[in-house]
């Protein structure tokens, strides 16, 4: 009996807002803060912001675009757009992507993950490409966090940031580069307050009142994020990488959601990931959300800082909470100009 397709990751591409932020600009010259307290505590130097009139969905087509020429793929059978700040909240912006980048009446849907979104669209192009269900999958995470923080709130304002990242998934074999190989995901409701925010959902629609404005804006409560992220990218990386059989000291490349660079390198080291392995863009991008894995990637492609084949582990940890991981053999993918 003929064995289910694997899902092989064969193209890459990005797109970053060309303004560039410093944690000594004037944005934040009025908050308590100082380009050493800002990068002690995140290791942030700089982010992308995108300037006023830039949509999620514009960022997603730029990025989308360049993982199909990556991939040379002209057509797919599934978009995904993973986001915590689609274009509208109603229509999804996946469809009006699909559109601007002329791929044709496909399926498309938004996928609403926070920082975890990339996982999870990882989980499901997957899935839909083992099942049969699709040969081709385009996944996008994108994200205008900017427009969503609160500028006065030193807490966000410094760490959220701007741009998108995109991976071009198609049917093969379990033994090619690029092959996912294994995905866990997982989540816990009951934390739904570490990053949340709280006003323009049906729960609590928009506020009426001027000083309940803020209240649209995402609020985070940093201590308890940093433990809980700690906690649970460990536990879904080191159950993955039993479940694969891969020894932590055998990943060649790690790739954590771009969150804070302190939780990255805790995490690395208590999975027991070789320090050489471990890949990040942190100090010049920010924090993007669900954008920030196949950022790093694109990245990483374009420096031929991976050779094809290499053992990759992925994992990422958001609001929500939600948390997730992925084993994949890296991607033989040429750097495209």
């Amino acid at each position: 009996m003929a064995l289910p397709p694997v899902a092989v990751l064969t193209g890459v591409g990005s797109c970053l807002p060309e303004r560039v932020v410093r944690n000594t600009d004037e944005p934040f010259a009025r908050l308590d803060t100082s380009d050493e307290w800002i990068r002690s505590r995140t290791g942030i130097e700089s982010r992308r912001w995108v300037e006023e009139g830039t949509s999620t969905g514009d960022l997603a087509v730029r990025a989308g675009a360049a993982a199909l020429r990556s991939a040379a793929a002209e057509s797919v059978d599934l978009v995904v757009v993973c986001t915590t700040t689609p274009d509208h909240h109603s229509p999804a912006t996946a469809p009006w992507v699909a559109a601007r980048l002329g791929l044709g009446p496909v399926p498309a849907f938004d996928l609403a993950a926070a920082c975890s979104g990339f996982t999870y669209a990882l989980a499901a192009g997957r899935a839909w490409i083992t099942a049969g269900m699709a040969r081709t999958v385009l996944l996008i995470g994108a994200e205008t966090l900017s427009t969503i923080t609160d500028p006065d709130d030193r807490g966000t304002a410094v760490v959220f940031a701007d741009g998108a990242g995109a991976v071009v998934l198609r049917a093969g074999e379990a033994d090619e580069p690029g092959a996912v190989l294994a995905t866990r995901l997982g989540s816990d409701g009951t934390q739904v307050d570490l990053a949340v925010i709280a006003a323009g959902g049906s729960r609590r629609p928009a506020p009426e009142r001027p000083d309940e404005r803020g209240e649209r804006c995402l609020r985070m409560r940093g201590p308890q994020m940093f433990s809980h992220a700690v906690r649970r990218m460990t536990e879904v990386s080191r159950g993955l990488l039993e479940g694969v059989g891969w020894p932590a000291g055998d990943v060649e490349a790690f790739i954590g959601h771009q969150a804070n660079q302190r939780i990255l390198d805790k995490v690395a080291e208590l999975v027991g990931v070789p320090a050489a392995a471990c890949l990040g863009n942190i100090r010049t991008v920010g924090n993007t959300s669900s954008a920030s894995i196949p950022l790093v990637m694109d990245e990483a492609v374009r420096d031929k800082a991976v050779p094809a084949g290499a053992r990759t582990l992925l994992t990422a940890f958001g609001g929500g909470a939600v948390w997730g991981a992925a084993a994949l053999t890296w991607p033989d993918i040429p750097p495209t100009i």
